[in-house]
Order: C-alpha cells, then sequence, then structure tokens
C-alpha cells in the first residue's frame, strides 16, 4: 500500500487585503508547519497570539460565513483560506493574520492558492491519514441536504438553487489539487441583492464591493468582471464544502452529495465526519484523489455521468438494452449504476429504467423514516441513459461524452423504494458529432417526478 506523506508549506509566504465582513485591512501569513499540527489560525494581533485548531470543534458563528472560536480568541470567514489549503494538498500550516478576518482578495481562493504555489509544498516525514467513509453519512435542513457515500477518491456533487428558482446548477468533480485550481479556486462567492440591507444591520460586508463578489439582482448578475464559469455559483458553493468539510479533521474518501449547501449545513456534516472517524481508531492510509500530484481524475469539464460508452451490440442498431449490455454501455458501478435496463432506442429517443428498492445505501440516511431518492440521482439517472444515446446516434464507441451542464430542472414530486423510474430521453440537437443537446425525463407511474435539459460533449 502506498505511504502518502504529510505535506506543509515550503516556505512563509504573506499578504495583505481588506476583509470581507469587518473592512478592517488585515495582513496574513500562510507558515510552515510540523507534522500532525493540522492547520492552525494565530491571532498574532491579540497579547499572546493566541492559535484555534480548524476543527468542526471550534466552530463558531456560521451566518455567511464560518467562524472559528476558542477562548476569547476568534477568526472569522476561514473557509476560503482552509479550502485552498485542503485543495492543494496541504496537511499543515499555520495561518497568521493581525486581524479578526483573512482579507477577502476577489471573493474566491484564487489569490491563496497562487500563495501556496509560490512558497511551495513538500512532503513531511509523517504518513497521511485517510478516513475511507464505509456507511453513508446524511443531514437534512428543510430543503437542504447533505449525503456522503462510500466512493474510492474524493468526489462532489453539487446542486445550487436559489429560493425564487432563478438559477439553478449542477456540478460534479473529482478533486486533486490540478482539478480544484482548474475548476473550482477562481469561483468568486456571491449574494442576492434584496439580502445586503439586511446583512449591513446584522453588521456583516462592511468590506464588501463588485471587487470581490458576484451580487445577483433579479436575474442579472452584477460584478466587475464577466462570469469566469458558466455555473461559477454552484463551483463557488463547492469550494466552500471544500473548506468546510476539511475541519472532520481528516482527508477522507467518499462521495458527497450535496443540495443547496451552506456553511450551518456543511459544518453538520463536518461533526458527522468527525464522529465517524473518532469510531475508527486507525484510518486507511491510501493514495486519494485530493491528494494526488499527477493528472487529473476528472477530465476539464467533466461532471455528472462522465464518461459513457457502447457495445458493439448497440453501434449496431439494437432495439434495447439488457442489464449485462448496459453494464458493458456504462463504466458505472455500485452504488451509481442507474439504468437498469433500456426497453427502447428509437432514432433520436431512448427509454430506460431504474428500480428503486430499500436497499439503494443513500436510503440509510435520506431518510430513515421517510425514504426518498436525491433528486441529484435521478439527474444522474437520465444522464447515464442521456450518455448512451448520445454515442448511439453519432457512432462513436471508441470515445466517451462528457456531461457538461443541465438546465431547467424541475423536480415535481418524491420517488421512494418500490418505484420504478422511467426514463425518457429525446436528442434535441447534435453539433458536428462533438456536441449534444436533450431533455428527459423521470416517470413513476405515468406522472413525471423530475426532468432537465442535458448538454453533452464528446472527447478521445
Amino acid at each position: 500500500m502506498m505511504d502518502i506523506k504529510q505535506r506543509t508549506l515550503s516556505r512563509a509566504i504573506e499578504t495583505q487585503g481588506v476583509s470581507l465582513h469587518t473592512g478592517e485591512r488585515v495582513n496574513l501569513k500562510l507558515l510552515p508547519a510540523a507534522a500532525n499540527q493540522g492547520i492552525i489560525f494565530r491571532r498574532s494581533d491579540l497579547p499572546g497570539s493566541p492559535e484555534i485548531q480548524a476543527h468542526c470543534s471550534n466552530v463558531g458563528d456560521l451566518v455567511r460565513n464560518t467562524t472559528l472560536v476558542s477562548g476569547h480568541a476568534k477568526v472569522h470567514t476561514v473557509e476560503h483560506v482552509v479550502s485552498a489549503l485542503r485543495g492543494m494538498g496541504v496537511d499543515n500550516a499555520i495561518v497568521e493574520l493581525d486581524g479578526s478576518e483573512p482579507p477577502i482578495m476577489d471573493g474566491s481562493s484564487k489569490a491563496f492558492v497562487e500563495m501556496i504555489r509560490k512558497a511551495g509544498v513538500e512532503n513531511l516525514d509523517a504518513p497521511r491519514q485517510i478516513h475511507a467513509i464505509g456507511t453513508p453519512l446524511s443531514v437534512v435542513d428543510a430543503d437542504r441536504s447533505i449525503v456522503v457515500l462510500p466512493y474510492d477518491g474524493f468526489r462532489i456533487s453539487c446542486t445550487f438553487s436559489d429560493s425564487k428558482g432563478r438559477f439553478t446548477q449542477y456540478y460534479s468533480i473529482d478533486l486533486d489539487p490540478e482539478s480544484y485550481v482548474n475548476e473550482i479556486a477562481a469561483a468568486r462567492t456571491f449574494t442576492f441583492y434584496e439580502d445586503i440591507e439586511s446583512l449591513i444591520q446584522m453588521g456583516k460586508i462592511k468590506g464588501g464591493s463588485l471587487e470581490s463578489a458576484l451580487v445577483i439582482k433579479d436575474d442579472k448578475v452584477l460584478s466587475k468582471e464577466p462570469l469566469r464559469f458558466e455555473n461559477e455559483f454552484v463551483r463557488h458553493k463547492i469550494l466552500d464544502l471544500v473548506g468546510d468539510l476539511s475541519l472532520a479533521g481528516a482527508h477522507f474518501k467518499g462521495h458527497v452529495i450535496a443540495v443547496k449547501p451552506g456553511h450551518a449545513i456543511n459544518s453538520r456534516m463536518a461533526r458527522l465526519m468527525a464522529e465517524s472517524i473518532q469510531a475508527t481508531p486507525q484510518a486507511e492510509v491510501v493514495a486519494p484523489a485530493v491528494v494526488a500530484s499527477g493528472p487529473v481524475v476528472a477530465a476539464k469539464g467533466t461532471s455528472l455521468a462522465e464518461s459513457h460508452t457502447l457495445s458493439a451490440e448497440a453501434e449496431s442498431g439494437i432495439a434495447s438494452m439488457a442489464i449485462h449490455e448496459v453494464l458493458k454501455a456504462l463504466p458505472h458501478r455500485y452504488p451509481f449504476l442507474m439504468v437498469d435496463r433500456v426497453l427502447e432506442i428509437n432514432g433520436n429517443r431512448l427509454v430506460a429504467i431504474k428500480n428503486v428498492t430499500i436497499n439503494e445505501p443513500y436510503f440509510v440516511g435520506h431518510f430513515p423514516a421517510q425514504p426518498v431518492m436525491p433528486g441529484v440521482l435521478q439527474i444522474e439517472a437520465m444522464a447515464q441513459a442521456a450518455g448512451i444515446l448520445f454515442l448511439k446516434m453519432i457512432g462513436k464507441a471508441s470515445q466517451v461524452a462528457l456531461f457538461m451542464s443541465c438546465d431547467a430542472v424541475k423536480f415535481r414530486r418524491s420517488v421512494e423504494p418500490g418505484d420504478q423510474i422511467r426514463i425518457e430521453v429525446e436528442m434535441k440537437k447534435t453539433r458536428a458529432g462533438k456536441m449534444g443537446m436533450a431533455s428527459a425525463e423521470c416517470k413513476v407511474a405515468g406522472q413525471v417526478v423530475s426532468s432537465a435539459d442535458l448538454m453533452f460533449t464528446i472527447v478521445n
């Protein structure tokens, strides 16, 4: 088994800027730390320079930020710095600042990533402990939920939607330092115009500006520069998740499935994960995706249902596919194979089924008293079915279909154990045999339970 070493910074590095909520100008240093120290925040402006461990047991205020508290010392809005350190595979570091909050910079973790790159990262003579999620974990708060399932790597699948349904975005990614830098680090924080007054009354966002945050007003986005990603909001939610969940106290292997996450529910999941780590005295030492320094696990632009290939039988134009043929067509396996059978492939249309049983692993925590299939997994089922149809139509079984985006997502009713989902997909458009757009519906007993518009691209 590969012995993965803990990492720290090669040298100290510093920056300065204005904090988001306090509006103070703050100097921040990132310093190397010894093995098994973890991430520590040091308040150099307070007597004795008190230190606070970046751990969920020290979490305080969770209103629009994550605050760490130890005694009389506090540090607000730690999530972007911690996210950058964890995303870049740094286990041990001291974050020293002469104020109560790190500078917000451009509202993302990009500036902190650049600091880490300039400082360099080096191995320490101590193994990294990786906790493998063995039993599904789940937290729910009204329409928000986070589920963590067993997975051989570190993946986050996230759905963001505001209360008025103006912006619904989904993104799924396997994370390592390279994919974090390319796909997550630059995503900026955002707020809604109608929330600004109440935040000001709460004494927050004193240092906020269009240079450090995106502002959503009605159906428009106000900013100093264009969106960096079409789905920048959900990517920033993933950025926050990386930071908040790292407060569990260890690296872990698992698939995080989040719907409308926020700092409060993120913190609850971090505490659950910390309890899981404590219940497993000797975490498995492995080489997970999150600490890899080689190629990206998920190709750039990869999202849900990342690769689909068709068997030779499917290419020949068969009208249906039994489960053994579906297994040849899709790389997915338990617990993420969401197509049990293809009933019909007819021109630009496909019909498939997914049988929902009480044995599905996510029902353990979603929810024990009233089992409900997560909506993101219904999207996954539609994406897998659409991927089969797309490659069937263009006849490129040697290539892979990368799921790029989903729009107009609607959930109409719950899906429960015993239901059989009928997945109906129609390919609306293809471009030069390289891009495809499809609409899809999931039905139970003839009633639509969910629907979405999907987009794919082809790569070798």
